[in-house]
């Protein structure tokens, strides 16, 4: 054997090794980090359809994940009307609540849950997602450490519950009515004394004559809740209501801590629960309102004196508020302007759509 060759042979040998191993490695590709929130809800377990959102909503954040990131309801950590405070606070890293219970901290709040004679469900939706709303609503939302994203709609919904017929605006005056949000504003102004309830509370407070009149949602929540039971008069449309977004709000500091395919899985998890919270309403109401009448409930209009009055009283509340809150006054300028071309769009479209086809089903 030639020794001169295989040393020189071994020594190559070697120093190619050297390089091949000062090569750099390649990365070793790191599992997702196992996430565990805790959610506060601000409604009671017996109306399925929000909660049922709700589970959907963390099942389908569960399986974007594979798993690793888990959303859990947290029981009793937080008052119904305080789940905002929850959050803020870190108590629990997400909260599914409304909007409207919070515009006694700012009125602006009432934009991300709906305005009397304000927006429906799509419009709304459109006004949030391509209208600049978010980015609004989140600007409200900021100063307590937490970011909104939608994630859940009522649809319009009802007048309420009445023991006594409103047939005049006058019957407002001194009626201690459960409403939220700027309603609550709008009432007052007509010289009602309105409450703000959670839902798990109305019926007592109805029952108890806390308060002699009650508007929650729509049929099946108000069936659920036994609303019928208190009150026999079932006044519609609810005009302080065209629709009620529902939102989970998230602390903004355990936002930031996501991974960003966490954070995507979320925000599809809510925008899919919108979609599933509003078809379950729209396919139970109907035979929830068809049970109710069965049942004895007077299902009566409010007079066109109402909707006028109420109409004149929201908009010297929307310009009350705008004179003195900046922010208000920010958002309500683009909230008008979207809605100005929304109702344009849709009067063309949908209005004169549903006035034929509703006329002709009436026929039958």
């Amino acid at each position: 054997m030639n020794r001169r060759r295989f040393v020189t042979s071994a020594a190559l040998g070697g120093a190619a090794f050297g390089a091949v191993a000062a090569l750099p490695r390649p990365a070793i590709a790191q599992s997702p980090p196992a996430v565990q929130w805790r959610l506060a809800s601000s409604f009671p377990k017996i109306l399925t359809t929000m909660n049922g959102g709700l589970d959907y909503l963390c099942a389908r954040v569960a399986a974007l994940t594979d798993n690793r990131f888990q959303i859990s309801p947290a029981g009793d950590l937080a008052p119904p009307l305080a789940v905002l405070e929850a959050v803020q606070a870190g108590t629990v890293e997400i909260g599914h609540t409304a909007a409207s219970y919070y515009v006694g901290k700012d009125p602006a709040f009432g934009f991300a849950a709906g305005v009397p004679f304000g927006l429906t469900a799509r419009q709304q939706m459109a006004w949030l997602r391509q209208g600049g709303g978010l980015e609004l609503v989140n600007e409200v939302l900021k100063p307590y450490g937490c970011l909104g994203i939608p994630a859940g709609n009522t649809g319009a919904q009802m007048g309420g519950w009445y023991r006594k017929e409103i047939r005049t605006p006058d019957d407002f005056k001194g009626l201690k009515i459960r409403v939220a949000g700027l309603a609550g504003n709008v009432i007052a102004r007509l010289g009602g004394a309105p409450q703000l309830l959670a839902g798990g509370d109305i019926a007592a407070a109805l029952e108890k004559g806390t308060v002699t009149a009650a508007a929650w949602v729509g049929p099946y929540d108000d069936e659920k809740l036994g609303l019928n039971k208190l009150a026999k008069i079932y006044h519609y449309p609810g005009w302080w209501a065209g629709n009620e977004t529902l939102w989970a709000t998230v602390n903004l500091d355990r936002w930031r801590d996501l991974p960003a395919t966490y954070k995507a899985a979320l925000e599809t998890a809510c925008y899919d629960a919108c979609g599933w919270i509003q078809a379950r309403y729209d396919a139970e109401n109907p035979p929830a309102l068809r049970r109710l009448v069965a049942g004895g409930t007077q299902l009566k209009p409010f007079p066109p004196e109402i909707l006028q009055a109420g109409y004149k009283a929201t908009l010297e509340v929307l310009n009350d508020l705008a004179g003195k809150n900046p922010l208000f006054r920010k958002t309500l300028d683009s909230w008008k302007v979207f809605r100005g071309e929304e109702y344009l769009w849709f009067r063309t479209a949908d209005y004169g759509f549903e006035t034929f086809v509703y006329g002709q089903q009436a026929k039958k």
